[in-house]
């Protein structure tokens, strides 16, 4: 029984869809986070009225589902936000579902579901479009896939208010990256938009969007996950243009990433920051100081941890900032100590999450993809050794979740839907990426073609994807023109290896301890051509512009 909503709510598992079905009765999912503001006005304005929380007792299963920690869940049942309020059968599939439903709009749902069940059964309920269609339209792989993404951004840019769409507002540092090489001045525009509008100046790190098209209305939940992935989204963009203004907001977020949102008893990074008291933020520097600090979950995610290893790595390869190393050396360390086992990522470093039918984490897609880039991105900047992890959960994702020409987002097993395979396509686009990277720190031509291969099996569908998933037009160029290479023969840390990390494409991979070049010498390679070897970093410098003019 959960006091502050009067629901008495099950966990997701066997058990509760083995009651509904021996009861008869639909199963109520509410899929909530800790971060999530509406996720607490429903409960304290809908679920903790009586009313309401008896109908549901005594008519539904009704269960509670943490989308963090059940990510399979959370992909098959978001109603495109959260919470989402989601009425299932017994089996899984879904009879109807929404978003955040006030006291009136619930008491109206639960009487229409009930008719519904009562007058139809599990009839009235469907399987999802995404978990009935298995395979994705694949395609040939061409330019004209990068071509069209800048397109679709272009098409969509805010000339007003900078960043892509009307609203709401998201920061997409993906299409950030993208656009960073191919249109520089609409992304730095868009880059400047994110930075004065949804990094919080006062205690750093990055809100999480905007819900109008002025990027008002500000959503001030600070997640792991989106703001390591701007710190590396930031560093980029101070690489290329070398301005303080885009290398302070990536300071400004790793010092909040480093302090609020570090958990000590894990030695690794918590999960998210809640809003707090919405009055909060409009005070001053002096009464601000004084107020409750917002909530933070000091839940330990494996993936967000990777993408905050990555930023930060790749924010220090750049500037040599001794914290942003360190503590990305101590993230890294937790995760492969505590949650790599055998090339598979577990997915928390806590109790209640999912686990396998043995009792063994379940091997998940976007965990293996994200540890992956952090460990080959710790490779080329820290220390080679990490390319026997990276090696290991590369292997694993090929032999546990690949399936014809792409990939499953984990074992097709569970109750409710998360038996029903399922292809996340960005995923897929971020586990390619990663094996581009791989190859080339390996030199292991196999991982290239499980790219391609990867990559075309959702070529067929490349015209309708959103900016969203710039980064597979970022792939599938980097594919087809082969990434920049930059072979050093030197340990990491050297003169010449830190010359070769501040080269101008954020594209590149650099491999150091290089395989068959002469001691303290250095070549540029992409595709098939091959630079003279360099001594110095000046010599690498003109070696680069050869090998790309």
């Amino acid at each position: 029984m959960d006091d502050t909503t009067r629901v008495e709510w099950r966990e997701w598992g066997e058990a509760a869809f083995d009651e509904a079905a021996s009861a008869d009765r639909p199963v109520l999912l509410s899929l909530t986070a800790t971060w999530c503001d509406h996720c607490h006005e429903m409960d304290e304005e809908t679920y903790s009225e009586p009313r309401i929380a008896a109908n549901v007792n005594d008519s539904f299963v009704p269960v509670r589902v943490d989308v963090d920690r059940y990510p399979r869940v959370r992909d098959r049942y978001n109603m495109g936000g959260f919470p989402s309020t989601v009425f299932l059968a017994p089996d899984g599939s879904v009879l109807t579902g929404a978003g955040y439903l006030g006291p009136d709009g619930m008491r109206q749902v639960l009487d229409s579901v009930r008719t519904m069940w009562q007058t139809k059964g599990s009839g009235a309920a469907r399987v999802p479009r995404p978990l009935r269609e298995d395979n994705p339209p694949a395609g040939e792989l061409t330019p004209a896939i990068e071509t069209g993404m800048l397109g679709h951004l272009t098409d969509t840019y805010d000339e007003t208010a900078g960043g892509w769409g009307e609203s709401p507002k998201f920061p997409l540092p993906d299409a950030l990256e993208f656009a960073l090489k191919r249109d520089r001045e609409m992304a730095l525009r868009s880059y400047d938009a994110v930075g004065a509008n949804l990094l919080d100046e006062y205690d750093g790190g990055f809100y999480r969007f905007a819900t109008d098209r002025d990027w008002s209305g500000l959503q001030r939940e600070k997640l792991l996950d989106s703001n390591g992935a701007l710190v590396r989204a930031f560093a980029n963009a101070y690489l290329l243009t070398g301005k303080d203004e885009y290398r302070e907001p990536a300071d400004r977020t790793i010092e909040f990433l480093t302090t609020t949102l570090w958990n000590d008893e894990a030695d690794a990074f918590a999960n998210s920051q809640a809003p707090g008291e919405e009055d909060a933020h409009s005070l001053d520097a002096t009464d601000r100081a004084a107020a409750a600090e917002p909530p933070v979950d000091d839940g330990v995610f494996a993936g967000s941890n990777a993408l905050a290893i990555e930023g930060l790595l790749t924010y220090y390869s750049y500037t040599d900032d001794e914290r942003a190393r360190r503590y990305a050396e101590r993230a890294l360390a937790t995760v492969r100590e505590d949650l790599l086992v055998d090339g598979v990522v577990a997915h928390a470093r806590e109790d209640g999450v999912e686990l396998g039918h043995d009792g063994d984490a379940v091997c998940l897609l976007t965990n293996q993809a994200r540890l992956l880039a952090a460990l080959t991105t710790a490779a080329s900047t820290l220390e080679t050794e990490t390319l026997a992890d990276a090696t290991a959960v590369a292997e694993t994702t090929i032999d546990r979740l690949h399936d014809e020409d792409s990939f499953l987002d984990g074992p097709a097993e569970g109750v409710g839907l998360c038996d029903r395979p399922l292809r996340p396509l960005d995923s897929n686009v971020a586990f390619a990426d990663a094996l581009i990277d791989l190859a080339a720190l390996t030199g292991e031509d196999r991982y290239r073609e499980f790219a391609r291969e990867t990559l075309e099996a959702f070529a067929g569908a490349s015209e309708r994807f959103g900016v969203q998933i710039a980064r597979y037009a970022t792939a599938v160029s980097r594919l087809l023109e082969g990434p920049l290479v930059i072979q050093v023969a030197t340990e990491p840390g050297s003169d010449l290896h830190r010359a070769a990390l501040r080269l101008a494409d954020h594209e590149k991979v650099v491999v150091p301890d290089a395989d068959g070049l002469a001691a303290g010498t250095a070549r540029a390679e992409r595709g098939d051509h091959v630079s003279a070897l360099a001594e110095t970093p000046a010599e690498l410098s003109e070696r680069v512009r050869t090998v790309l003019d």
